[in-house]
């Protein structure tokens, strides 16, 4: 048998946190064991699907490098489908239709409300098909559900778990218009696309139950489920945009790289001995449900943004120059977008994400303000000794190596400590006294635009 898995997403908002997860977790399932991850657009809510929210999944899943092996599926495309199965349910004996009218429903609702108990639809007259259908009233078709008993569903992460049927009621699966329920398409789909484990938030669990009723009914045989706990806010209480970011792009704006989501999200809720950090090849080695816990996580931006730094040391210089040129607005072909290509190694390891290592770069594009310690750091002592290891620097061969050794000469020169000459040629060439290695910034700047920069300094 091949695994098969699936994301199911309903496009009525962004991609979240806990979606992206349960995305990540399909994936890593299927991929450890040599099957297939699908993706199903389920946008049957006609009223609040729209294509913004289908296209920020595809693009949240992209960036997330999790692409499915097959193209998308739009639930609302099989509608047809959808229908099909529930006549034949009501040509079987296992569906009924149903012509209560919206005020004998609200009844039923008002009458378990005075009598405290939670409401069920209880079949009333139509469910044993002797009533007289009224004229001008187009019915609904209900799943007959067992009236004595239990249902036993085992799950790969909860264990297993049971339900007597006097819980469940007959549920719609078609409305009066002939459209599916949510309920019944997610079943008839997950048959048609040979899913062989669902795994989902285990807010869902309940509806496990009501879906089992049809698996059943038409004979099939049920996926095994696997119900993931959620996750929460620091505070344990569930996650909301008071907690930070919650839409997965949101994450990409703060600068985060997808390999360090990814690897995070993997280890809030799952877990292998003391490994932290995981690559995709790794993750897939490892990954499998015995290792999810039962218990809801907590989210921790601050592990989070830990982790980043620790991704963004591993990741090629090349790649994250591309990052910053493109957050700095400027053409890859530019002298500016050069320079930032030789300082990204060096500023780098100083980041702990991609907003903060494009700020750190930003003054080899433009010379920023010169902050109030950089302009304290260019007193008159400073001045009287720039013009000279301006005219040192420009007889210097424009090397990392020799313009070290050219700073440490004039120092001597000077009698002074390094620091002294240093800080103020760093405030003249990037404004602030902090900045990667000296040696580092000038090659970066270049010897024209240093000198330059040096000059303009003196003549403020």
């Amino acid at each position: 048998m091949t695994i098969r898995t699936r994301f199911a997403p309903s496009p009525t908002g962004y991609l979240h946190i806990g979606g992206a997860r349960t995305a990540l977790f399909n994936y890593l399932f299927s991929r450890h064991h040599g099957g297939q991850f699908l993706l199903r657009i389920e946008d049957t809510d006609k009223a609040r699907s729209t294509d913004a929210a289908v296209k920020q999944i595809l693009e949240s899943l992209d960036w997330l490098g999790l692409n499915p092996d097959e193209p998308p599926v739009l639930q609302s495309s099989r509608e047809a489908r959808h229908a099909e199965v529930a006549r034949e349910l009501l040509a079987s004996g296992h569906a009924y239709e149903a012509y209560d009218t919206a005020e004998e429903l609200a009844a039923m609702r008002a009458a378990a409300e005075a009598e405290k108990r939670s409401f069920r639809y209880d079949g009333r007259r139509w469910r044993d098909g002797t009533a007289t259908p009224p004229l001008g009233i187009a019915p609904v078709i209900r799943i007959k559900a067992p009236l004595t008993g239990e249902m036993h569903v085992p799950d790969l992460v909860q264990g297993d778990v049971r339900v007597g049927y006097t819980e469940l009621d007959d549920l719609i699966i078609l409305r009066s218009d002939g459209s599916p329920t949510y309920l019944h398409a997610v079943v008839v789909d997950d048959h048609d696309m040979g899913i062989t484990h669902v795994i989902r938030g285990d807010d869902h669990l309940t509806n496990t139950f009501r879906q089992c009723l049809i698996y059943d009914a038409m004979g099939w045989k049920r996926p095994e489920f696997a119900h993931i706990p959620l996750i929460h806010g620091a505070d344990g209480a569930k996650l909301s945009k008071r907690h930070g970011a919650v839409s997965v792009l949101d994450f990409r704006t703060q600068g985060l790289l997808p390999e360090a989501v990814c690897n995070y999200l993997l280890r809030l809720g799952w877990g292998h001995g003391d490994e932290e950090f995981l690559t995709r090849e790794r993750a897939i080695d490892l990954f499998d449900l015995p290792g999810v816990g039962r218990a809801a996580s907590r989210m921790d931006y601050a592990k989070l943004s830990h982790l980043n730094g620790l991704w963004m040391r591993q990741t090629a210089p090349e790649r994250l120059t591309a990052e910053v040129v493109g957050r700095l607005g400027l053409g890859t072909a530019s002298p500016a977008a050069a320079r930032v290509a030789a300082l990204v190694p060096d500023l780098a390891p100083r980041a702990r994400n991609l907003v903060e290592l494009a700020e750190q770069a930003r003054f080899v594009v433009d010379m920023p303000a010169m902050d109030a310690k950089a302009a304290a750091a260019l007193d008159a002592t400073a001045r009287t000794r720039l013009p000279a290891l301006a005219e040192a620097l420009a007889a210097t061969d424009w090397s990392r190596e020799a313009l070290e050794t050219t700073l440490r000469a004039q120092a001597d020169i000077l009698g002074i400590k390094l620091k002294d000459l240093a800080q103020p040629l760093r405030a003249a060439l990037t404004g602030s006294l902090q900045s990667p290695p000296l040696d580092a910034t000038l090659v970066a700047l270049g010897r024209e635009e240093s000198l330059a920069r040096i000059e303009a300094a003196l003549a403020a």
